[in-house]
């Protein structure tokens, strides 16, 4: 019986994205998430929650740390440090203002276009344990980091929609 199902052989050093074009995604993401944090008025973001969510600093600062240690892990072959750790050389501290939180924003995305090139096309399918728990290929990894932040920048959508402030179009990641 013949199937109507084509098959193919794929290689695997053929991609559906190349690293370049993923790196854009993901960093298209994180512009987004930046101007979102822009949105919040600087006394909500660091105090506001509905329903027992967490401020939207602090979820801002969770997506910071799993991509600063997340992008150094995956380009050093599973050395996992701190966000803290990483960059202890910037001077860059816990922020408390709008403006420390986006200026730390935009280190992390310096230490991300740092970190990517070191990344070989072909260790995406390579397994590892993200931050000695979590196990993956360096690929599902980094997309569950990219969900993730898009999950919270829901949540700040939210929290900016009930202060009648409207968020960025979330199609608009440039």
């Amino acid at each position: 019986m013949e199937s109507n199902v084509l098959t193919a052989n794929v290689s695997a050093t053929q991609s559906v994205l190349t690293p370049e074009q993923l790196l854009k995604h993901w960093q298209g993401h994180r512009d987004l998430t930046r101007r979102t944090i822009e949105k919040f008025p600087a006394d909500k973001l660091f105090s506001y929650s509905i329903g027992g969510m967490r401020p939207f600093s602090v979820l801002a600062m969770e997506v910071l740390g799993i991509a600063s240690a997340g992008v150094h892990g995956f380009a050093t072959n599973g050395e996992w440090k701190t966000m803290a750790e990483l960059l202890e050389h910037t001077g860059a501290t816990n922020p408390t203002t709008k403006e420390e939180l986006l200026q730390l924003w935009d280190i992390v995305t310096e230490q991300i276009d740092d970190y990517w090139p070191r990344i070989a096309s072909e260790d995406f399918q390579r397994p590892m344990k993200a931050f000695g728990r979590y196990e993956g290929t360096v690929i599902s990894l980094l997309l569950y980091f990219i969900d993730n932040e898009i999950h919270h920048r829901g949540q700040g959508f939210v929290y900016l929609r009930s202060l009648d402030i409207e968020p960025p179009f979330f199609w608009d990641r440039h």
